[in-house]
Order: C-alpha cells, then sequence, then structure tokens
C-alpha cells in the first residue's frame, strides 16, 4: 500500500489538497472534493460565515462536511502579519480547526508571498499552538527557517496564483525538498495534472490544486483526473523511478548472447 502522508503526526491517504474558490457553484465545489478524494480542504476566511448566522452569500462550510474533510483555514487576504494572526485566532474562536493555511501576499497583481511577514506570523501562531502550514516563495533558506520555528509543513509555489504554468520552480524546489524535515506541499500554479505529477514523481509530498479543477470545463471530471495523476505518481515515486542517463541504454542487449553463440 502507498505509503500515508503524514502531518503534524496526523495521517491522511491522499497526496491531494484541494482549495474552494472559483467554482461556479457550492454545489460543484462539492461535488469535485467528492470525486478527488481529498481529506484536506482549504477555506479562505472572507468567504466562511463565523458568526452562526447562516449568510446566504457566505454558507462554503454547509457545503463541507467536517467529519470527512480536514478544514482548512486560509488567511487568504492578509496583507501583513498582525492581520493573519487574527484571522486565524477568529476561526479557532469560531470552532474551526487550529490548523492554519497561513497565506500573506500584498500585492494583488502577482499574489507573492511576503517572506518577512509570513516567518513573523509563523512564529506567533506556532507558539500560540496553531498547526501551521505556510504558503511561501520557493526559497530554500526561508523554507528552513519556517520548519526551525516548528511549522508542520513548508508550502512552495510552483508558480504564481492561478497561472497554471506549472513548475517553474523546480530548481529551487528540489532543494527544499533535500532539505526538508517536514512534508513539502507544491502549491500555487498547478494548471495540469502533469505538473501534479511531475511534483510528486521529483519528491514532493504533496500538492495543493484549486483553479486547475475549479476553472474546468467539467470540475467534477477534472477532479477525477487528478485524483488519478497523483495517486500514479505516487505510486511511482515509491516503486523507484530509474535514474536519468546521459547516453543510449539498450533495453534488450544483444551483446553477451551473440558471444557465446
Amino acid at each position: 500500500m502507498p505509503q500515508p502522508l503524514t502531518i503534524a503526526g496526523r495521517t491522511f491517504s491522499s497526496r491531494l489538497l484541494l482549495g474552494t474558490g472559483k467554482f461556479s457553484s457550492n454545489e460543484t465545489m462539492r461535488d469535485a472534493l467528492a470525486a478527488s478524494g481529498c481529506e484536506i480542504v482549504t477555506v479562505a476566511l472572507r468567504r466562511a460565515d463565523l458568526s452562526g448566522k447562516k449568510d446566504p452569500f457566505a454558507n462554503i462550510l454547509d457545503f463541507i462536511d467536517p467529519e470527512k474533510y480536514l478544514l482548512l483555514p486560509n488567511t487568504s487576504g492578509a496583507m501583513n502579519a498582525d492581520e493573519a494572526v487574527r484571522l486565524a485566532r477568529l476561526a479557532a474562536s469560531a470552532g474551526l480547526p487550529k490548523w492554519v493555511k497561513l497565506e500573506i501576499h500584498p500585492d494583488p497583481h502577482y499574489l507573492l508571498p511576503d517572506p518577512i511577514e509570513t516567518l513573523a506570523a509563523a512564529e506567533i501562531l506556532v507558539k500560540e499552538g496553531f498547526t501551521v502550514l505556510p504558503y511561501t516563495n520557493a526559497d530554500p533558506v526561508l523554507a528552513r527557517r519556517l520548519q526551525d520555528v516548528g511549522t508542520a509543513t513548508v508550502m512552495p509555489l510552483g508558480s504564481p496564483i492561478g497561472s497554471n504554468r506549472g513548475l517553474e520552480t523546480r530548481a529551487q524546489i528540489e532543494i527544499i525538498i533535500k532539505q526538508a524535515t517536514v512534508p513539502v506541499i507544491v502549491d500555487a500554479g498547478i494548471g495540469a495534472p502533469s505538473h501534479a505529477a511531475e511534483a510528486l514523481e521529483m519528491g514532493a509530498d504533496a500538492v495543493l490544486v484549486n483553479t486547475a479543477i475549479a476553472a474546468a470545463e467539467d470540475p467534477v471530471r477534472m477532479a477525477r483526473a487528478f485524483k488519478a495523476t497523483v495517486e500514479a505518481a505516487r505510486e511511482a515515486r515509491e516503486a523507484g523511478l530509474p535514474i536519468q542517463l546521459d547516453h543510449a541504454a539498450a533495453t534488450s542487449p544483444l551483446a553477451a548472447f551473440l558471444k557465446s553463440a
């Protein structure tokens, strides 16, 4: 059996995490989550009704079964560490799990994470007992600093959020994987199942996908495609991928046979 994904002592059979933005409807999102086989679902706190008043325009939590999925509150929209910490505390006080996807990107055009504010917020939240999964640039030095302060994972971007451009930061992610002492989850920019396969085959522990599924013509079928691809890529990684060579190597060598004949 494939090895489970373990984060902060909790195990998951799926290595595919899903975001919940951009779906055409909450019903489509619900069906895509089910088709994906995922067990961790990120929810932007600004889209969730935490007041208990059943706001019909912020009722995304009504479509996500907390018995089936780990809800991962997302601080997307936070401009700095103070805002991110406040959002995480708000989610915890409303009864959501004390897990948080830490995301701070003040630049609205490129949505690149702020490394300084992310590290500062991570230090505070870890000390307060949160399980922190930080979204970052593909910066090996920052990844090590985050591990040092106690984050449960590191989540380097493959390319900018929603760009669907794949692993443009592959070389840096490879370094992060080599140095990692916590799971590495490639987040942002994954636009096709082949991108997810590339991340897992190179050694990433999991991938987080949103736009590629939510913006597909058929999100449910795309979710199934990602599920199958992620499972196959992880199976291949555990089976032992052959090393790449700079020369040809015959698959049916005849030299020894001809010599003995």
